[in-house]
């Protein structure tokens, strides 16, 4: 069965039919804009737009300083800070504690103090992997850096690079959203790939103009 094709002139005219307020487009890009932190673009929208973000703020600076402690290699900073915000955020949640802890062994390697790494390693993670096996496994890996001596060209190497900072990072910044009471991830990435999605389920059914382009979200013209 052949499919049906849509001209570009037909579906701008079916896009243009469908009525989507302006007030749910700005929550939307206010929504985005608290979650990742930007709180300056977050104060401009919120003067222009005239919409009021679902939590304090101020609450966002406190938020980017911890991640952006634990992405400068200071953890015990960062962790300092996340108890100042709420200490039951580490107390309930050993897994992100962990995380925390390894990637304080990491930036010790990364300085090459080694001594106090396996120390560190022996004193503070070691008792948690009996705990837990899964932690056991994370903290056997971070260890073998100890045995290379380039560890950015290692087996593990992506232990060491920036990527898992921020990877450590954005954890510490879900929890401390969730602890607020608030979404740990955007609105709007999840509404782009339902967009994707659908494109690809009514490729099945009909040629139409796509979005190939998310950030420009042009209109291709049907091949």
């Amino acid at each position: 069965m052949a499919k049906k094709v849509i001209t570009k002139e037909e579906w701008e005219k079916k896009l243009a039919e469908i009525k989507i307020r302006k007030e749910d487009m700005n929550k939307l890009v206010m929504n985005y804009f608290v979650t990742e932190g930007y709180v300056d673009a977050a104060e401009k929208f919120r003067l222009e737009s005239g919409t009021e973000p679902e939590i304090d703020l101020a609450t966002i600076t406190d938020r980017m300083l911890v991640k952006k402690a634990v992405m400068e290699g200071n953890v015990q900073e960062a962790i300092e800070k996340v108890n100042d915000l709420n200490p039951e955020i580490l107390d309930t949640n050993p897994q992100l504690f962990f995380h925390l802890q390894q990637q304080r062994l990491i930036e010790l390697i990364r300085q090459k103090d080694f001594v106090k790494a396996l120390e560190f390693a022996q004193e503070e993670l070691a008792p948690r992997g009996e705990e837990n096996p899964n932690f056991l496994d994370e903290l056997e890996k971070t260890v073998s850096l100890l045995a290379f001596d380039d560890t950015f060209n290692c087996p593990v190497k992506e232990l060491m690079d920036p990527a898992h900072r921020n990877k450590t990072a954005s954890e510490v910044n879900a929890a401390i959203l969730t602890s607020q009471n608030h979404e740990k991830d955007p609105k709007l990435p999840t509404v782009l790939k339902m967009l994707v999605w659908a494109q690809k389920q009514l490729e099945e059914k009909a040629i139409f103009p796509h979005i190939t382009d998310l950030s420009g979200a042009f209109l291709q013209e049907p091949s």
